[in-house]
Protein backbone atom coordinates (compact mmCIF):
# COMPACT_ATOMS: atom_id res chain seq x y z
CA UNK A 1 0.00 0.00 0.00
CA UNK A 2 1.57 3.02 -1.18
CA UNK A 3 3.18 5.39 1.43
CA UNK A 4 0.93 8.56 0.32
CA UNK A 5 -2.61 6.86 1.44
CA UNK A 6 -4.01 8.82 4.06
CA UNK A 7 -6.90 10.89 4.34
CA UNK A 8 -7.77 13.60 3.40
CA UNK A 9 -6.36 15.62 6.98
CA UNK A 10 -2.83 13.91 6.39
CA UNK A 11 -3.27 11.06 9.17
CA UNK A 12 -2.38 7.66 8.18
CA UNK A 13 -3.56 4.68 10.21
CA UNK A 14 -1.30 4.45 13.72
CA UNK A 15 0.24 7.62 13.05
CA UNK A 16 -1.95 9.02 16.09
CA UNK A 17 1.16 7.97 17.75
CA UNK A 18 3.69 10.24 16.03
CA UNK A 19 1.72 13.36 14.87
CA UNK A 20 -0.85 15.76 16.34
CA UNK A 21 -4.39 16.73 15.65
CA UNK A 22 -5.65 19.67 14.86
CA UNK A 23 -9.37 19.34 16.60
CA UNK A 24 -11.23 21.28 13.64
CA UNK A 25 -10.33 18.17 11.59
CA UNK A 26 -11.97 15.41 14.33
CA UNK A 27 -15.34 13.96 13.24
CA UNK A 28 -17.04 14.43 16.42
CA UNK A 29 -21.05 13.87 17.42
CA UNK A 30 -21.66 17.65 17.54
CA UNK A 31 -20.86 17.17 13.48
CA UNK A 32 -23.70 14.68 12.52
CA UNK A 33 -25.94 15.78 9.78
CA UNK A 34 -29.36 16.04 9.79
CA UNK A 35 -29.44 13.28 6.91
CA UNK A 36 -27.67 11.27 9.56
CA UNK A 37 -30.06 12.06 12.47
CA UNK A 38 -32.76 11.19 10.35
CA UNK A 39 -31.35 7.74 10.18
CA UNK A 40 -30.96 7.38 13.13
CA UNK A 41 -34.19 8.30 13.96
CA UNK A 42 -35.26 5.72 11.61
CA UNK A 43 -33.83 3.39 13.88
CA UNK A 44 -34.83 4.95 16.98
CA UNK A 45 -38.23 5.01 16.26
CA UNK A 46 -37.97 1.35 15.29
CA UNK A 47 -36.53 0.14 18.39
CA UNK A 48 -38.54 1.28 20.61
CA UNK A 49 -41.79 0.04 18.77
CA UNK A 50 -41.15 -3.15 17.21
CA UNK A 51 -37.72 -4.46 19.52
CA UNK A 52 -38.28 -3.30 23.10
CA UNK A 53 -41.88 -4.27 22.98
CA UNK A 54 -40.76 -7.70 21.92
CA UNK A 55 -37.56 -8.11 23.50
CA UNK A 56 -39.05 -11.54 25.72
CA UNK A 57 -41.07 -12.75 22.61
CA UNK A 58 -37.14 -11.96 20.43
CA UNK A 59 -35.49 -14.06 23.42
CA UNK A 60 -37.44 -17.08 23.15
CA UNK A 61 -37.14 -17.14 19.74
CA UNK A 62 -40.37 -17.16 18.62
CA UNK A 63 -40.70 -18.77 14.97
CA UNK A 64 -40.55 -16.25 12.27
CA UNK A 65 -40.41 -12.82 14.89
CA UNK A 66 -36.79 -12.54 13.78
CA UNK A 67 -37.45 -12.92 9.82
CA UNK A 68 -39.87 -10.52 10.14
CA UNK A 69 -38.14 -7.88 11.91
CA UNK A 70 -35.35 -8.12 9.76
CA UNK A 71 -37.71 -7.40 6.38
CA UNK A 72 -39.64 -4.71 8.67
CA UNK A 73 -35.68 -3.02 8.98
CA UNK A 74 -35.37 -3.49 5.00
CA UNK A 75 -38.29 -1.85 4.44
CA UNK A 76 -37.17 0.99 6.17
CA UNK A 77 -33.66 1.31 4.61
CA UNK A 78 -32.01 0.06 7.79
CA UNK A 79 -30.29 -3.21 6.41
CA UNK A 80 -29.26 -1.23 2.66
CA UNK A 81 -27.58 1.49 4.61
CA UNK A 82 -24.53 0.52 3.08
CA UNK A 83 -25.76 -0.88 -0.18
CA UNK A 84 -25.07 1.77 -3.06
CA UNK A 85 -28.25 2.83 -4.32
CA UNK A 86 -27.59 0.83 -7.79
CA UNK A 87 -28.38 -2.24 -6.00
CA UNK A 88 -31.77 -1.10 -4.20
CA UNK A 89 -29.64 0.24 -1.54
CA UNK A 90 -29.41 3.84 0.30
CA UNK A 91 -25.56 4.33 -0.24
CA UNK A 92 -24.49 6.42 3.32
CA UNK A 93 -21.34 6.96 3.60
CA UNK A 94 -19.05 5.28 6.59
CA UNK A 95 -20.30 8.22 8.77
CA UNK A 96 -23.77 7.48 8.39
CA UNK A 97 -23.14 3.43 9.02
CA UNK A 98 -21.33 4.25 11.97
CA UNK A 99 -24.40 6.96 13.71
CA UNK A 100 -26.90 3.64 12.73
CA UNK A 101 -24.59 1.14 14.55
CA UNK A 102 -24.92 3.07 17.67
CA UNK A 103 -28.30 3.27 17.26
CA UNK A 104 -28.95 -0.54 16.78
CA UNK A 105 -26.25 -1.21 19.43
CA UNK A 106 -29.48 -0.38 21.30
CA UNK A 107 -31.32 -3.45 20.36
CA UNK A 108 -29.69 -6.17 21.91
CA UNK A 109 -30.27 -9.58 20.16
CA UNK A 110 -31.83 -7.85 17.18
CA UNK A 111 -28.74 -6.13 17.02
CA UNK A 112 -26.36 -9.08 16.39
CA UNK A 113 -28.98 -10.45 14.04
CA UNK A 114 -28.87 -7.04 12.15
CA UNK A 115 -25.04 -6.40 12.60
CA UNK A 116 -24.03 -10.06 11.02
CA UNK A 117 -26.97 -9.82 8.19
CA UNK A 118 -25.25 -6.00 6.73
CA UNK A 119 -21.87 -6.01 8.30
CA UNK A 120 -20.03 -9.40 7.93
CA UNK A 121 -22.86 -11.11 5.86
CA UNK A 122 -23.32 -8.18 2.83
CA UNK A 123 -20.04 -6.43 2.98
CA UNK A 124 -18.30 -9.65 1.85
CA UNK A 125 -19.96 -9.09 -1.50
CA UNK A 126 -20.31 -5.81 -1.79
CA UNK A 127 -16.56 -5.31 -1.60
CA UNK A 128 -15.11 -8.61 -3.43
CA UNK A 129 -17.96 -9.84 -5.46
CA UNK A 130 -19.05 -9.87 -9.06
CA UNK A 131 -20.90 -7.27 -11.49
CA UNK A 132 -23.31 -10.57 -11.53
CA UNK A 133 -22.95 -11.62 -7.76
CA UNK A 134 -23.74 -7.87 -6.83
CA UNK A 135 -26.32 -7.76 -8.70
CA UNK A 136 -28.13 -10.96 -7.88
CA UNK A 137 -27.43 -10.55 -4.12
CA UNK A 138 -27.14 -7.55 -2.91
CA UNK A 139 -30.85 -5.64 -3.95
CA UNK A 140 -32.12 -8.62 -1.91
CA UNK A 141 -29.85 -8.18 0.83
CA UNK A 142 -30.92 -4.44 1.28
CA UNK A 143 -34.22 -5.23 1.16
CA UNK A 144 -34.10 -8.13 3.88
CA UNK A 145 -35.70 -10.78 0.72
CA UNK A 146 -32.57 -12.43 2.26
CA UNK A 147 -30.88 -13.36 4.56
CA UNK A 148 -27.40 -13.81 5.01
CA UNK A 149 -24.55 -15.56 7.85
CA UNK A 150 -20.87 -15.26 7.90
CA UNK A 151 -19.28 -18.60 8.59
CA UNK A 152 -15.27 -18.57 9.60
CA UNK A 153 -14.91 -20.42 12.61
CA UNK A 154 -14.78 -23.73 13.02
CA UNK A 155 -14.48 -26.61 16.23
CA UNK A 156 -10.73 -26.53 16.11
CA UNK A 157 -10.29 -22.93 14.45
CA UNK A 158 -11.71 -20.24 16.47
CA UNK A 159 -9.06 -17.22 16.55
CA UNK A 160 -6.76 -19.01 14.05
CA UNK A 161 -9.28 -18.71 11.19
CA UNK A 162 -6.24 -19.95 8.53
CA UNK A 163 -6.40 -23.65 10.05
CA UNK A 164 -9.81 -24.34 8.64
CA UNK A 165 -10.37 -27.88 7.38
CA UNK A 166 -13.50 -27.23 5.83
CA UNK A 167 -12.70 -28.82 2.16
CA UNK A 168 -13.58 -27.83 -1.19
CA UNK A 169 -12.50 -29.72 -3.81
CA UNK A 170 -13.42 -29.00 -7.77
CA UNK A 171 -15.76 -31.53 -9.60
CA UNK A 172 -14.62 -33.68 -12.61
CA UNK A 173 -16.71 -31.47 -15.02
CA UNK A 174 -14.99 -28.53 -13.67
CA UNK A 175 -18.66 -26.88 -13.08
CA UNK A 176 -18.90 -26.91 -8.97
CA UNK A 177 -16.74 -26.97 -6.05
CA UNK A 178 -18.17 -29.58 -3.49
CA UNK A 179 -17.51 -28.42 0.35
CA UNK A 180 -17.38 -30.98 3.41
CA UNK A 181 -16.99 -29.59 6.64
CA UNK A 182 -18.51 -27.82 9.78
CA UNK A 183 -19.38 -24.70 10.91
CA UNK A 184 -20.21 -23.21 14.47
CA UNK A 185 -21.42 -20.73 16.18
CA UNK A 186 -22.98 -19.06 13.24
CA UNK A 187 -24.88 -16.07 13.63
CA UNK A 188 -27.99 -16.27 11.70
CA UNK A 189 -27.58 -19.65 10.99
CA UNK A 190 -31.10 -20.90 11.79
CA UNK A 191 -32.39 -18.53 8.91
CA UNK A 192 -30.26 -17.63 6.83
CA UNK A 193 -31.00 -17.70 2.99
CA UNK A 194 -26.94 -17.31 2.11
CA UNK A 195 -23.91 -18.23 3.99
CA UNK A 196 -20.44 -16.53 3.31
CA UNK A 197 -18.24 -19.40 3.99
CA UNK A 198 -14.86 -20.36 3.92
CA UNK A 199 -13.37 -23.58 2.56
CA UNK A 200 -9.28 -24.72 2.15
CA UNK A 201 -8.97 -25.21 -1.81
CA UNK A 202 -6.83 -28.24 -2.85
CA UNK A 203 -5.93 -28.54 0.62
CA UNK A 204 -4.34 -25.10 1.69
CA UNK A 205 -6.05 -22.00 -0.70
CA UNK A 206 -7.94 -20.64 1.75
CA UNK A 207 -11.20 -19.62 -0.26
CA UNK A 208 -14.08 -17.97 0.23
CA UNK A 209 -18.12 -18.90 -1.38
CA UNK A 210 -21.55 -18.15 -2.09
CA UNK A 211 -23.70 -20.81 -0.85
CA UNK A 212 -27.36 -20.75 -0.43
CA UNK A 213 -28.89 -22.55 2.08
CA UNK A 214 -31.57 -24.88 0.16
CA UNK A 215 -28.21 -26.39 -1.81
CA UNK A 216 -27.94 -30.08 -1.02
CA UNK A 217 -26.69 -31.41 1.61
CA UNK A 218 -26.47 -28.69 3.63
CA UNK A 219 -28.21 -29.13 7.43
CA UNK A 220 -28.16 -26.92 10.53
CA UNK A 221 -27.64 -28.21 13.79
CA UNK A 222 -29.93 -27.29 16.85
CA UNK A 223 -29.62 -23.55 18.66
CA UNK A 224 -26.95 -23.11 20.84
CA UNK A 225 -28.25 -22.30 24.71
CA UNK A 226 -26.09 -19.23 24.80
CA UNK A 227 -25.62 -17.11 28.23
CA UNK A 228 -26.66 -13.99 26.28
CA UNK A 229 -28.42 -13.03 23.55
CA UNK A 230 -30.29 -15.60 23.64
CA UNK A 231 -32.61 -14.24 20.51
CA UNK A 232 -30.12 -14.44 18.02
CA UNK A 233 -29.68 -17.63 16.26
CA UNK A 234 -26.60 -19.37 16.34
CA UNK A 235 -25.64 -22.86 15.33
CA UNK A 236 -23.78 -24.93 13.97
CA UNK A 237 -23.75 -25.70 9.93
CA UNK A 238 -23.11 -28.96 7.97
CA UNK A 239 -21.60 -29.12 4.52
CA UNK A 240 -22.15 -32.83 3.00
CA UNK A 241 -21.14 -33.00 -0.56
CA UNK A 242 -22.73 -29.36 -0.95
CA UNK A 243 -22.51 -28.51 -4.59
CA UNK A 244 -21.44 -25.05 -5.12
CA UNK A 245 -21.17 -23.77 -8.93
CA UNK A 246 -17.60 -22.28 -9.74
CA UNK A 247 -19.61 -18.86 -10.26
CA UNK A 248 -19.98 -18.71 -6.94
CA UNK A 249 -16.45 -18.39 -5.76
CA UNK A 250 -16.30 -15.32 -3.89
CA UNK A 251 -12.92 -13.68 -4.54
CA UNK A 252 -9.91 -15.03 -5.97
CA UNK A 253 -9.03 -18.91 -5.38
CA UNK A 254 -6.11 -18.67 -2.03
CA UNK A 255 -7.19 -15.18 -1.32
CA UNK A 256 -10.16 -15.83 1.49
CA UNK A 257 -7.97 -14.23 4.17
CA UNK A 258 -8.39 -10.87 2.78
CA UNK A 259 -12.20 -11.01 2.28
CA UNK A 260 -12.23 -12.28 5.96
CA UNK A 261 -9.77 -10.14 7.44
CA UNK A 262 -10.80 -7.01 5.47
CA UNK A 263 -14.38 -7.40 5.88
CA UNK A 264 -13.38 -8.08 10.18
CA UNK A 265 -11.46 -4.71 10.16
CA UNK A 266 -14.97 -3.15 9.61
CA UNK A 267 -16.75 -5.64 12.15
CA UNK A 268 -14.26 -4.84 14.88
CA UNK A 269 -14.97 -0.71 14.19
CA UNK A 270 -18.43 -1.20 14.23
CA UNK A 271 -18.67 -3.62 16.85
CA UNK A 272 -16.94 -0.75 18.72
CA UNK A 273 -19.98 1.60 18.00
CA UNK A 274 -22.63 -0.68 18.42
CA UNK A 275 -21.52 -1.39 22.18
CA UNK A 276 -21.14 2.52 22.45
CA UNK A 277 -24.37 3.08 21.65
CA UNK A 278 -25.59 0.28 24.01
CA UNK A 279 -23.80 2.00 26.85
CA UNK A 280 -25.14 5.38 26.70
CA UNK A 281 -29.09 3.67 26.43
CA UNK A 282 -27.81 1.58 29.83
CA UNK A 283 -26.37 4.26 31.82
CA UNK A 284 -29.98 6.54 31.37
CA UNK A 285 -31.59 3.25 32.63
CA UNK A 286 -29.32 3.78 35.95
CA UNK A 287 -30.27 7.24 35.93
CA UNK A 288 -33.59 6.76 35.99
CA UNK A 289 -33.39 3.97 38.00
CA UNK A 290 -31.64 5.87 40.66
CA UNK A 291 -33.62 9.26 40.76
CA UNK A 292 -36.57 6.46 41.15
CA UNK A 293 -35.47 4.16 44.26
CA UNK A 294 -35.42 5.84 47.66
CA UNK A 295 -33.92 4.78 50.66
CA UNK A 296 -33.54 6.10 53.95
CA UNK A 297 -36.65 8.64 52.12
CA UNK A 298 -34.44 10.24 49.54
CA UNK A 299 -33.55 9.36 45.91
CA UNK A 300 -30.41 7.25 45.87
CA UNK A 301 -29.14 9.53 43.30
CA UNK A 302 -28.40 11.71 45.54
CA UNK A 303 -25.84 9.55 47.87
CA UNK A 304 -21.99 10.19 46.50
CA UNK A 305 -21.60 6.53 46.34
CA UNK A 306 -24.05 6.65 43.29
CA UNK A 307 -23.33 9.81 42.01
CA UNK A 308 -19.55 7.98 41.83
CA UNK A 309 -20.77 5.29 39.06
CA UNK A 310 -22.89 7.49 37.34
CA UNK A 311 -20.41 10.31 36.50
CA UNK A 312 -17.99 7.59 35.85
CA UNK A 313 -19.86 5.67 33.47
CA UNK A 314 -20.42 9.01 31.97
CA UNK A 315 -16.95 9.72 31.70
CA UNK A 316 -15.90 7.09 30.07
CA UNK A 317 -18.66 6.49 27.64
CA UNK A 318 -18.30 10.32 26.48
CA UNK A 319 -14.83 8.98 25.92
CA UNK A 320 -15.85 6.31 23.74
CA UNK A 321 -18.19 8.01 21.53
CA UNK A 322 -15.41 10.84 21.01
CA UNK A 323 -13.14 7.91 19.84
CA UNK A 324 -15.39 6.08 17.96
CA UNK A 325 -16.43 9.25 15.94
CA UNK A 326 -12.95 10.32 15.15
CA UNK A 327 -12.24 6.78 13.85
CA UNK A 328 -15.26 6.63 11.46
CA UNK A 329 -14.30 9.97 10.71
CA UNK A 330 -10.80 8.73 9.45
CA UNK A 331 -12.25 5.95 7.37
CA UNK A 332 -15.00 8.04 6.01
CA UNK A 333 -12.06 11.21 4.90
CA UNK A 334 -9.86 8.21 2.82
CA UNK A 335 -12.89 6.36 1.65
CA UNK A 336 -13.93 9.91 0.32
CA UNK A 337 -10.60 11.03 -1.13
CA UNK A 338 -9.66 7.87 -2.73
CA UNK A 339 -12.68 7.38 -5.03
CA UNK A 340 -11.95 11.27 -5.84
CA UNK A 341 -9.15 10.75 -7.42
CA UNK A 342 -10.37 7.60 -9.26
CA UNK A 343 -10.36 4.48 -7.06
CA UNK A 344 -13.75 2.21 -7.75
CA UNK A 345 -16.13 2.12 -4.74
CA UNK A 346 -15.35 -1.53 -3.51
CA UNK A 347 -11.97 -0.77 -3.67
CA UNK A 348 -12.08 2.80 -2.00
CA UNK A 349 -13.91 0.68 0.82
CA UNK A 350 -11.32 -1.79 1.34
CA UNK A 351 -8.00 0.26 1.55
CA UNK A 352 -9.55 3.18 3.70
CA UNK A 353 -10.87 -0.42 6.35
CA UNK A 354 -7.54 -1.78 6.49
CA UNK A 355 -5.46 1.39 6.81
CA UNK A 356 -7.33 1.94 9.97
CA UNK A 357 -7.35 -1.16 11.33
CA UNK A 358 -5.23 -0.34 13.80
CA UNK A 359 -7.58 2.18 15.06
CA UNK A 360 -10.16 -0.05 14.65
CA UNK A 361 -9.39 -2.91 16.66
CA UNK A 362 -8.64 -0.69 19.46
CA UNK A 363 -12.46 0.59 19.25
CA UNK A 364 -13.52 -2.83 19.52
CA UNK A 365 -11.47 -3.33 22.71
CA UNK A 366 -11.95 -0.35 24.26
CA UNK A 367 -16.03 -0.07 23.53
CA UNK A 368 -16.68 -3.90 24.74
CA UNK A 369 -14.64 -3.35 27.50
CA UNK A 370 -16.61 0.10 28.48
CA UNK A 371 -19.88 -1.85 28.17
CA UNK A 372 -18.77 -4.48 30.25
CA UNK A 373 -18.13 -1.95 32.98
CA UNK A 374 -21.43 -0.28 32.07
CA UNK A 375 -23.89 -2.98 32.44
CA UNK A 376 -22.08 -4.03 35.45
CA UNK A 377 -22.62 -1.08 37.47
CA UNK A 378 -26.64 -0.86 35.99
CA UNK A 379 -27.13 -4.04 38.13
CA UNK A 380 -24.85 -2.59 41.05
CA UNK A 381 -26.78 0.59 41.09
CA UNK A 382 -30.10 -1.77 41.32
CA UNK A 383 -29.40 -3.53 43.72
CA UNK A 384 -31.31 -6.91 44.29
CA UNK A 385 -34.06 -6.09 41.13
CA UNK A 386 -30.51 -6.10 39.06
CA UNK A 387 -30.25 -9.16 39.52
CA UNK A 388 -34.13 -9.51 38.51
CA UNK A 389 -35.13 -10.43 35.20
CA UNK A 390 -37.90 -8.09 35.51
CA UNK A 391 -35.92 -5.12 35.01
CA UNK A 392 -33.73 -4.39 32.27
CA UNK A 393 -30.32 -4.74 33.85
CA UNK A 394 -30.06 -8.34 33.65
CA UNK A 395 -30.45 -8.53 30.06
CA UNK A 396 -27.69 -6.24 29.52
CA UNK A 397 -25.70 -7.81 31.74
CA UNK A 398 -26.10 -11.02 30.04
CA UNK A 399 -26.13 -9.48 26.38
CA UNK A 400 -22.84 -7.62 27.02
CA UNK A 401 -20.23 -10.53 27.75
CA UNK A 402 -20.09 -11.96 23.59
CA UNK A 403 -18.77 -8.15 22.64
CA UNK A 404 -14.97 -9.25 23.85
CA UNK A 405 -15.16 -12.27 22.14
CA UNK A 406 -17.30 -11.71 19.04
CA UNK A 407 -14.86 -10.29 15.91
CA UNK A 408 -11.83 -11.86 17.18
CA UNK A 409 -11.14 -11.29 21.08
CA UNK A 410 -10.34 -8.83 22.70
CA UNK A 411 -6.80 -10.62 23.31
CA UNK A 412 -6.15 -11.01 19.56
CA UNK A 413 -6.99 -7.65 19.15
CA UNK A 414 -4.31 -6.37 22.05
CA UNK A 415 -1.92 -8.62 20.35
CA UNK A 416 -2.84 -7.19 16.43
CA UNK A 417 -2.55 -3.57 17.80
CA UNK A 418 1.14 -3.81 18.34
CA UNK A 419 1.98 -6.34 15.32
CA UNK A 420 0.33 -4.29 13.11
CA UNK A 421 1.81 -0.81 14.26
CA UNK A 422 5.78 -2.70 14.26
CA UNK A 423 4.82 -4.67 10.71
CA UNK A 424 3.77 -0.70 9.36
CA UNK A 425 6.95 0.19 10.59
CA UNK A 426 9.50 -2.08 9.38
CA UNK A 427 8.55 -1.82 5.91
CA UNK A 428 8.16 2.20 6.21
CA UNK A 429 4.86 2.44 5.71
CA UNK A 430 5.03 4.25 9.63
CA UNK A 431 7.55 6.65 10.97
CA UNK A 432 7.94 4.97 14.61
CA UNK A 433 11.72 4.83 14.76
CA UNK A 434 12.82 8.23 14.17
CA UNK A 435 10.11 9.29 16.54
CA UNK A 436 12.01 6.69 18.67
CA UNK A 437 15.24 7.83 18.54
CA UNK A 438 14.22 11.52 19.59
CA UNK A 439 12.84 10.37 22.57
CA UNK A 440 16.34 8.30 23.10
CA UNK A 441 18.02 11.76 22.82
CA UNK A 442 15.24 13.76 24.81
CA UNK A 443 15.87 10.97 28.04
CA UNK A 444 19.12 11.97 28.24
CA UNK A 445 18.76 15.88 28.04
CA UNK A 446 17.49 17.73 30.82
CA UNK A 447 13.86 18.57 30.99
CA UNK A 448 12.97 21.54 30.01
CA UNK A 449 10.65 23.59 32.72
CA UNK A 450 8.95 26.38 30.57
CA UNK A 451 5.68 28.47 30.68
CA UNK A 452 2.64 25.93 31.78
CA UNK A 453 0.36 25.37 28.92
CA UNK A 454 -2.42 27.68 28.68
CA UNK A 455 -5.86 27.01 26.76
CA UNK A 456 -8.92 24.52 27.10
CA UNK A 457 -7.48 21.10 28.42
CA UNK A 458 -3.83 21.77 27.15
CA UNK A 459 -2.69 20.40 30.44
CA UNK A 460 -4.36 17.22 29.80
CA UNK A 461 -3.17 17.43 25.50
CA UNK A 462 0.38 17.79 27.04
CA UNK A 463 0.07 14.91 29.36
CA UNK A 464 -1.25 12.87 26.70
CA UNK A 465 1.82 13.52 24.17
CA UNK A 466 4.17 13.15 26.73
CA UNK A 467 2.77 9.51 27.18
CA UNK A 468 2.87 8.72 23.40
CA UNK A 469 6.64 9.40 24.45
CA UNK A 470 6.30 6.53 26.93
CA UNK A 471 4.65 4.22 24.56
CA UNK A 472 7.26 4.81 21.80
CA UNK A 473 10.01 4.77 24.58
CA UNK A 474 8.72 1.21 25.80
CA UNK A 475 8.05 0.02 22.96
CA UNK A 476 11.04 0.51 20.88
CA UNK A 477 13.31 -0.90 23.91
CA UNK A 478 11.20 -3.80 23.75
CA UNK A 479 11.70 -4.19 19.50
CA UNK A 480 15.17 -4.01 20.21
CA UNK A 481 15.51 -6.49 23.46
CA UNK A 482 13.67 -9.27 21.61
CA UNK A 483 13.58 -8.58 17.98
CA UNK A 484 11.85 -11.23 15.55
CA UNK A 485 10.77 -12.93 18.77
CA UNK A 486 8.66 -10.06 20.50
CA UNK A 487 5.08 -11.85 19.32
CA UNK A 488 5.95 -14.56 22.15
CA UNK A 489 5.98 -11.68 25.08
CA UNK A 490 2.35 -11.53 25.22
CA UNK A 491 2.23 -9.91 28.48
CA UNK A 492 4.61 -7.27 27.31
CA UNK A 493 2.30 -6.51 23.87
CA UNK A 494 -0.41 -6.19 25.55
CA UNK A 495 0.75 -4.03 28.54
CA UNK A 496 1.92 -1.86 25.38
CA UNK A 497 -1.34 -1.89 23.75
CA UNK A 498 -3.72 -1.40 26.66
CA UNK A 499 -0.60 2.17 26.55
CA UNK A 500 -1.69 2.74 23.15
CA UNK A 501 -5.57 2.47 23.53
CA UNK A 502 -5.60 5.13 26.50
CA UNK A 503 -3.25 7.24 24.34
CA UNK A 504 -5.85 7.17 21.75
CA UNK A 505 -9.13 7.75 23.74
CA UNK A 506 -7.57 10.60 25.52
CA UNK A 507 -6.77 12.74 22.72
CA UNK A 508 -10.12 11.68 21.11
CA UNK A 509 -12.09 13.26 24.31
CA UNK A 510 -9.82 16.45 24.33
CA UNK A 511 -9.95 16.78 20.71
CA UNK A 512 -13.68 16.28 20.72
CA UNK A 513 -14.18 19.00 23.49
CA UNK A 514 -11.51 21.61 22.29
CA UNK A 515 -13.23 21.75 18.85
CA UNK A 516 -16.98 22.13 20.81
CA UNK A 517 -15.39 24.47 22.79
CA UNK A 518 -14.16 26.60 20.44
CA UNK A 519 -17.53 26.98 18.50
CA UNK A 520 -19.21 27.66 21.55
CA UNK A 521 -17.31 28.69 23.95
CA UNK A 522 -16.08 27.20 27.40
CA UNK A 523 -18.67 27.71 29.70
CA UNK A 524 -20.92 26.04 27.10
CA UNK A 525 -19.02 22.81 27.59
CA UNK A 526 -18.12 22.72 31.08
CA UNK A 527 -19.54 19.03 31.39
CA UNK A 528 -17.71 17.87 28.98
CA UNK A 529 -14.47 19.35 30.28
CA UNK A 530 -15.35 17.86 33.26
CA UNK A 531 -15.49 14.40 31.62
CA UNK A 532 -12.41 14.70 29.85
CA UNK A 533 -10.48 15.28 33.01
CA UNK A 534 -11.93 12.56 35.00
CA UNK A 535 -11.11 10.34 32.27
CA UNK A 536 -7.70 11.35 31.74
CA UNK A 537 -6.49 11.90 34.98
CA UNK A 538 -7.30 8.61 35.93
CA UNK A 539 -6.02 7.10 32.45
CA UNK A 540 -2.13 8.85 32.47
CA UNK A 541 -2.15 6.92 35.88
CA UNK A 542 -2.96 3.39 34.43
CA UNK A 543 -0.69 4.65 31.70
CA UNK A 544 2.02 4.65 33.85
CA UNK A 545 0.69 1.13 35.43
CA UNK A 546 1.27 -0.80 32.11
CA UNK A 547 4.42 0.86 31.54
CA UNK A 548 5.72 -0.43 34.80
CA UNK A 549 4.35 -3.69 34.26
CA UNK A 550 6.51 -3.66 30.69
CA UNK A 551 9.53 -2.68 31.31
CA UNK A 552 10.34 -4.66 35.12
CA UNK A 553 8.84 -7.84 32.30
CA UNK A 554 12.16 -7.26 30.56
CA UNK A 555 14.43 -4.74 31.64
CA UNK A 556 17.01 -4.62 34.12
CA UNK A 557 19.79 -2.88 35.96
CA UNK A 558 20.76 0.70 34.20
CA UNK A 559 18.49 0.10 31.45
CA UNK A 560 15.34 -0.70 34.14
CA UNK A 561 16.33 2.41 36.02
CA UNK A 562 16.73 4.44 32.99
CA UNK A 563 13.10 3.31 31.52
CA UNK A 564 11.73 3.58 34.88
CA UNK A 565 12.78 7.21 35.10
CA UNK A 566 11.78 7.80 31.89
CA UNK A 567 8.23 6.18 32.09
CA UNK A 568 7.69 8.78 35.33
CA UNK A 569 8.93 11.45 33.33
CA UNK A 570 6.28 10.77 30.56
CA UNK A 571 3.47 10.40 32.81
CA UNK A 572 2.90 13.36 34.83
CA UNK A 573 -0.41 15.56 35.05
CA UNK A 574 -1.04 17.69 38.43
CA UNK A 575 -3.70 15.84 40.18
CA UNK A 576 -6.97 17.19 40.44
CA UNK A 577 -9.94 17.60 42.45
CA UNK A 578 -11.94 14.55 40.81
CA UNK A 579 -14.44 14.03 43.64
CA UNK A 580 -15.78 17.09 43.07
CA UNK A 581 -15.91 16.86 39.07
CA UNK A 582 -17.50 13.53 39.34
CA UNK A 583 -20.31 15.34 41.81
CA UNK A 584 -20.58 18.23 39.01
CA UNK A 585 -21.11 15.67 35.96
CA UNK A 586 -23.45 13.49 38.00
CA UNK A 587 -25.73 16.41 39.20
CA UNK A 588 -26.19 17.23 35.63
CA UNK A 589 -27.41 13.80 34.84
CA UNK A 590 -29.39 13.15 37.98
CA UNK A 591 -30.99 16.84 36.92
CA UNK A 592 -31.81 15.80 33.19
CA UNK A 593 -32.41 12.26 34.40
CA UNK A 594 -30.70 10.44 31.09
CA UNK A 595 -27.10 10.78 29.50
CA UNK A 596 -28.38 13.27 26.05
CA UNK A 597 -24.71 13.96 24.49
Amino acid sequence: MSDELKNNHGLKGGEFLTKETDPVNVFTPEDISEDQKMMADTAKDFIEKEIWTKLDAIDNQEPGLTVKLMEQAGELGLLGASVPEEYGGIGGDFNTNTVLAMEMGKSHSFGVSFAAHTGIGTLPILYYGTKEQKDKYLPKLASGEMKSAYCLTEPTSGSDALAAKTTAVLSDDGKYYILNGQKMWITNGGFADILITFAQVEGDKFTSFIIPTDTPGFTRGEEEHKLGIKGSSTRALFLDNVKVPVENVLGEIGKGHYIAFNVLNVGRFKLGAMVTGGAKKYLSVAINYANERKQFGKPISSFGAIKYKLAEMASKIFVSEAATLRTSGLINDLEEKLISEGTSYSDALIKAAEEYAIESSIMKVFGSEILDYVVDEVVQVHGGYGYSEEYPAARGYRDSRINRIFEGTNEINRLLVVDMLVKRSMKGRLDLLGPAMAIQKELMSIPEFGNEPEGVLAKELKAVQNAKKAILMIAGSAVQKFMMKLAEQQEIIMCVTDMVIEAYACESAILRTQKLAKLKGEDAVALHIAMTQVYVSDAIERIALHGKHAVTAFAEADELKMLNLGLKRFTKLDPINTTKLRRQIADELIEANEYKL
